[in-house]
């Protein structure tokens, strides 16, 4: 089995440079593997620019432009097993796609404080909120059009950790009819996690770092006050259950795809940006 790590520091999706660092670094915490062959997405550096928002999506054509490198550079390779390493949210959509179209029961245990299954029309312009809609054939044409596969079913996603939703991605949800409860109080089961493992010949994780409680585990995008997104809140896991989830997920099913997403070590970038500015480092 041909397993590469995908390096994709998207951070045009989330409108936030920590996302660029935040990836580099990941792919340094993971555990070394020289069977594993690293791939970088051709992402350009931050600038500090500002970008337009086109058509209700910030950075447009940077994120389109990002997604498609990413499928060719997948495409070029043709693995069996994708381990991807982002950036946010929005790198899981092109090794997601690629693996459905190597087998169709595929399913996806997406665990996150969040949907994402946000449109432009909702008026949050940030696409890393737009993953699963577009994942889910329910998103705008320029989106959806770059799929090159059939689109996940709706009772193909488990929610993991999510916290209460908007209004909008409530009535998304039940519109499509996709199955979702609010874990703030509760997790849902080791039980129900291998029911829905047992379904498919294939499982996809996508982790993104939120999930985590902010209180507790501080690289994260609610552990920073000068934040506030579209108005939601952070997660509720521990990292010792994060740890038991993902421990029963990789035991019980044929996981081919897993992504890391919205690693943002703040003040590891502090210190990155401090150093920057010292000429004995730079000169």
């Amino acid at each position: 089995m041909k397993t590469i790590r995908l390096l994709y520091p998207d951070y045009v999706s989330g409108n936030l440079d920590e996302y660029y660092f935040g990836s580099n670094l990941m792919a340094h915490i993971l555990p070394a593997n020289s069977q594993h062959k690293l791939v970088k997405v051709d992402i350009m550096p931050p600038d500090g620019k500002t970008k337009p928002i086109t058509d209700g999506i910030y950075a447009k054509d940077e994120v389109i432009g990002g997604i498609i490198n990413a499928m060719a550079k997948i495409e070029e390779e043709q693995p069996d097993r994708i381990i991807t390493i982002g950036g946010n949210c929005m790198v899981s959509l092109a090794p997601f796609d690629y693996l459905h179209g190597k087998n169709d029961e595929t399913g996806i245990i997406w665990i996150d404080a969040h949907p994402d299954v946000s449109v432009p029309s909702d008026g949050y312009p940030n696409a890393h909120a737009m993953v699963l809609s577009t994942l889910l054939g329910k998103n705008e044409e320029s989106f959806t059009g770059l799929l090159k596969n059939r689109p996940f079913r709706s009772d193909a996603i488990l929610y993991v950790g999510l916290q209460p939703v908007h209004d909008y991605q409530a009535r998304f949800l039940e519109k499509n009819e996709i199955s979702y409860r609010i874990q703030n109080r509760e997790f849902i089961s080791d039980g129900e996690i291998c029911r829905f493992i047992r379904r498919f010949d294939q499982i996809l994780v996508h982790l993104d770092i939120d999930v985590l409680d902010e209180h507790t585990f501080h690289s994260t995008y609610f552990a920073n006050p000068e934040l506030s997104g579209d108005g939601s809140g952070g997660g509720k896991m521990t990292i010792e259950k994060l740890s038991e989830i993902l421990q029963l997920i990789t035991a019980n099913g044929n996981i081919t795809g897993f992504t890391i997403a919205e690693y943002l070590p703040f003040d590891e970038y502090k210190l990155h940006r401090m150093f920057s500015n010292l000429s004995l480092f730079v000169d």
